[in-house]
Order: structure tokens, then C-alpha cells, then sequence
């Protein structure tokens, strides 16, 4: 029996973070020995926020694989493969786009809210407006069964599951309904106890050298109200042990209890984190900075994935041509 079909992607808007690790690669990683898997490099997504800086776009792509492969992913496994290779995706958000009602769009959540962060942007254009539209077709060019999402993103697959049915009540039956796949992911805060993000310069990423690492733990923020070490500490409040719950669990609950007696300081604590989260990312980054020596073989990596990502993008297309009767 053919496996089932899984389908995600990220874009190449710089060094993925522990955050996007935990949040979608270590739930990817584990899904690629069960699933049929595509995942893509959304360079075209990159766009619609991004549109006016792209010197730097093909080198995040690059990066980006790299990370991809780090974190664990495997070309021989699943298809890894950018979306600006496959122009069957383009042709499908267009056709998406000629029978997507403007109110489905409108109403989008990332619209909504994107439209009111990132006022020093100008984003007012059709590309971030007709998004969803590509979405779609990046998810239904492939057929896809499943994709993993958190509950935040539910709104989004919905979104892409009615263009899908509308497409197949005007046209025939040519796209399934994709599934959401939810992820349980571990929830880390950024160095600063904010959500870790790119924009808050509050990542810790796997480009970081050893040293980097190192510098982050010992700047994190611990709680404000302990001044002395033998003063009781609110651990449920410090981002350091946030990070030690996900990586030092051996020791998280003793951590807590020590801290709340007053009996172990914050640097102290750091150090402990240093040494734990170390052991789980320097292996990652050692791995990513030999893959990116080899930038040539990156590149045949992606053009190979994007060549199998073809074949099945090419036969879709032409179901869906065909049943909207404009196939040559």
C-alpha cells in the first residue's frame, strides 16, 4: 500500500532558530520514515514580505538546506526541493487565484495580523494579498494527504481545503481535502523571555559558533526580583529554566526546587544550560557548516529534489488544465 503523502515548507528568510526546530523540523524529521515527504524551500513566500530585499535570498536558500539536512532531514528519503524550480506551482496559483473569492482572502488571520506588525513594510500588493492562493497550490500540486500543523495554523489549511473544494465543485473532482497533522511542540522563549523570533533579535540559531551560544545563556533573562544568590527564586518566570525543561530535563525539577531554596545561583544555573544545550546543538551547527564548504553540492541537491518534485507537479497541472478544459 503507498504511503501517504506529507507536504511542508519554510522560508529562506534567514538562520533557522531552536524555535522553528522545535516548532516544525523535529516533528518533520520523525515523519519522513512514516510518509511520502515533500519539503520545500518557499522562496517565493520569502516575497511577500520581502519583495524589496533580495541580495541575499539565493545564500538563505542555501542556508537553508543546509539547515534542512543538519537538523536531520534526508534527500534520500524525503523530496527536498525550492518552490521557484517548479513553475507548475505558478500556474497553479494562478488558476487558484481566477476562482478564489477576494472576502476568503481578506479575511486570513496572517493578513489581518501581518497588516498591523509590520507597518514599516509597504505589503499592500496582490503577492502578500493572494498568498493563501499559492499555499494552495504548493499543497495540492502534490496531492497531499497531510500537513503538519500547529493549532495557530489550522485557519490556513482551512483556507487552502475550500479552494480545493471549489475548484472540484466548478470543475470536477481533481485535488483531496489535505488533513491537518497537529504537532505537539516543545515552546521555547527567546533569550529575552519573548516569543523567539528573527525580529526580536532573540534567537539562538544553528549558525551560532560554540562561543555565541555560550554568550546568549549568559545574557538570558533570569528573574528580576532575585538580587542575591540565597534569595528564593520564581523559576516559572526565567527563561533559563524554560530552556533547561527542554533540554536538561534529567535536572529540571531539582533546578526548581533549589532555585525557590535560594540554593543555587543564576549563573550557576547558566553553566549547567551551557553544557546541555551545547551537547545538543554543536553537533547540528558542526554539520551544517561542513555542508555549506560544499555549496556546489547543495545545489545539485536541490536541483535533484526539485526534479523529482516535477514529475508529480507536471501531472497534476494537467488534470487540472484538463478539467478546466484550457489543456492543449
Amino acid at each position: 500500500m503507498a504511503k501517504k503523502i506529507v507536504l511542508s515548507g519554510a522560508r529562506p528568510t534567514g538562520d533557522i532558530h531552536l524555535g522553528n526546530y522545535f516548532g516544525a523540523l523535529e516533528n518533520w524529521v520523525q515523519l519522513q520514515d512514516r510518509y511520502d515527504c515533500y519539503f520545500f524551500i518557499a522562496d517565493w513566500h520569502a516575497l511577500t514580505t520581502g519583495y524589496a530585499e533580495t541580495d541575499q535570498l539565493q545564500d538563505h536558500c542555501l542556508s537553508l538546506m543546509a539547515d534542512f539536512m543538519a537538523c536531520g532531514l534526508d534527500p534520500e528519503k524525503s523530496v527536498i526541493f525550492k518552490q521557484s524550480l517548479i513553475m507548475e506551482h505558478a500556474e497553479l496559483f494562478l488558476l487558484f487565484a481566477m476562482t478564489t473569492p477576494l472576502p476568503w482572502l481578506e479575511r486570513c488571520p496572517t493578513y489581518k495580523d501581518q497588516i498591523n506588525q509590520l507597518k514599516n513594510k509597504d505589503i499592500t500588493t496582490y503577492g502578500f494579498l493572494g498568498y493563501p492562493c499559492l499555499q494552495a497550490a504548493d499543497i495540492l500540486i502534490y496531492k497531499a494527504d497531510y500537513v503538519p500543523v500547529g493549532e495557530d495554523q489550522l485557519p490556513h489549511l482551512e483556507l487552502a481545503r475550500e479552494i480545493a473544494r471549489r475548484f472540484n465543485y466548478l470543475y470536477g473532482p481533481v485535488f483531496p481535502e489535505p488533513q491537518p497533522l497537529l504537532t505537539q511542540a516543545k515552546t521555547l522563549p527567546g533569550t529575552d523571555g519573548r516569543k523567539m523570533s528573527k525580529s526580536y533579535e532573540n534567537t539562538v540559531s544553528f549558525a551560532d559558533s560554540p562561543e555565541e551560544v555560550k554568550s546568549k545563556v549568559m545574557n538570558m533573562i533570569t528573574d528580576p526580583a532575585r538580587i542575591r544568590k540565597t534569595d528564593p527564586g520564581h523559576p516559572e518566570i526565567c527563561t533559563v529554566y524554560a530552556f533547561h525543561h527542554v533540554f536538561n530535563q534529567e535536572e529540571w525539577e531539582a533546578i526548581g526546587s533549589s532555585c525557590r531554596k535560594g540554593e543555587i545561583g543564576c549563573v550557576q544555573c547558566k553553566r549547567k544550560l551551557q553544557e546541555k544545550l551545547l551537547a545538543f546543538h554543536q553537533p547540528i551547527y558542526e554539520k551544517r557548516t561542513r555542508l555549506l564548504q560544499s555549496p556546489d553540492h547543495l545545489l545539485a541537491l536541490i536541483e535533484d529534489g526539485s526534479a523529482r518534485a516535477r514529475v508529480q507537479a507536471r501531472e497534476t497541472l494537467s488534470q487540472a488544465r484538463t478539467a478546466m478544459k484550457i489543456a492543449p
